[in-house]
């Protein structure tokens, strides 16, 4: 009987505990169960937009690359500004802007315009640090057509803000010898095309050193 009755006790503590608790473990069970299958519809979701991304992207570089279509500015421009607006935080959307950018600026000589675009592209580069470089470096050479030149070599001094820029220091320094040059800083223009060559990590330029020439600087200097 002893037995019997602690076994009753057993089943009656576990009746107690399961009408003291039991709402709250299917009520944690249940949101156990949400967080699981929300974050697989999430990643379906992100699966999903990456791929429409990736679509859209692919369309605009056809159209990019068929230069002979008189329709071929307006769907590169209505393509990138779909990436912006549907697909703002991708990389699919910076790389279109590059393309929409590099379109205003040789095809439609809309300098502009394109410092507009790129400075989108340079906003949601963000921590990318390669990425950064290559739209800062358009950003630039656009300010220069557009000459927005104090701009431009503003935008090549940010650069110096992310570190070391490798490869691209001898690329901003010469920009910006190309730069001062134009303003009229030939003392200035002649220091940067040297420290271009410098940096240079692939050896001597034919162009650099014909720059610095025609500042009478040899290539002995």
């Amino acid at each position: 009987m002893a037995e019997l009755r602690t076994e009753e006790e057993q089943v009656q503590a576990i009746k107690d505990w399961w009408k003291k608790n039991g709402s709250s473990l299917i009520i944690g069970i249940g949101a156990a169960l949400a967080i699981v299958f929300g974050w697989q519809a999430w990643q379906n979701h992100q699966d999903q937009q990456r791929a429409e991304a990736a679509n859209q992207f692919a369309s605009l570089l056809n159209a990019f690359s068929n230069q002979a279509d008189e329709t071929t500015g307006e769907t590169v421009a209505f393509v990138a500004n779909t990436l912006r607006e549907d697909y703002t935080d991708s990389a699919y959307a910076v790389y279109g802007n590059l393309i929409l950018a590099r379109q205003q600026l040789v095809e439609d000589s809309d300098a502009e315009a394109a410092i507009g675009s790129l400075q989108w592209a340079l906003e949601k580069a963000g921590e990318h640090k390669a990425l950064s470089l290559v739209v800062r470096n358009r950003l630039a050479r656009a300010q220069f057509s557009a000459e927005r030149y104090d701009d431009a070599l503003a935008t090549i001094d940010s650069a110096g803000s992310i570190g070391d820029t490798g490869a691209f220091a001898a690329i901003f320094s010469e920009l910006r010898g190309d730069i001062l040059l134009v303003q009229g800083d030939k003392k200035g223009a002649r220091d940067a095309y040297l420290a271009a060559r410098e940096q240079s990590l692939q050896g001597r330029s034919g162009i650099l050193e014909l720059k610095l020439s025609d500042l009478g600087v040899g290539e002995e200097a």
